[in-house]
């Protein structure tokens, strides 16, 4: 793997840790003390990140530094509790419920391809 594709990697991998972990560029700005820009370039593999940095997101993302750098797996582990936790809460929605929070995700999902909108500057 070439450095910028690896750099490609994390930087992808950053920008899903902070949307799972439901913080918007600014929030994380704010978390890291950082601008939101610095978060944005960032996320879009323009600025390389420090290893201090990289911890720092995997702190306040909940994640691991192997998963941020691309070497972790691509998808959830089944036996997290964080996962497990998530599927008994959904388990005990309505169906129209569920469909509810289905919709509203995918507003969210379709306001964060707009990346580079004003989430608020540190």
């Amino acid at each position: 793997m070439s450095e910028k594709d690896r750099q490609k990697r994390i930087a992808d991998r950053i920008k899903e840790a902070r949307q799972l972990s439901g913080l918007s560029q600014g929030q994380a700005a704010k978390m890291l003390e950082m601008h939101r820009p610095t978060i944005s370039e960032i996320e879009n593999g323009n600025r390389k990140v420090s290893a201090t940095e990289l911890a720092q997101f995997a702190e306040i993302y909940e994640v691991s530094i192997n998963y941020l750098m691309g070497e972790g797996p691509d998808q959830m582990n089944p036996s997290d509790p964080k996962l497990q936790l998530a599927a008994r809460e959904l388990s005990k929605l309505s169906p129209d419920a569920l469909n509810s929070l289905m919709r509203a995700l995918a507003v969210i999902q379709g306001d964060d391809k707009d990346d580079n909108s004003d989430d608020g500057k540190a």
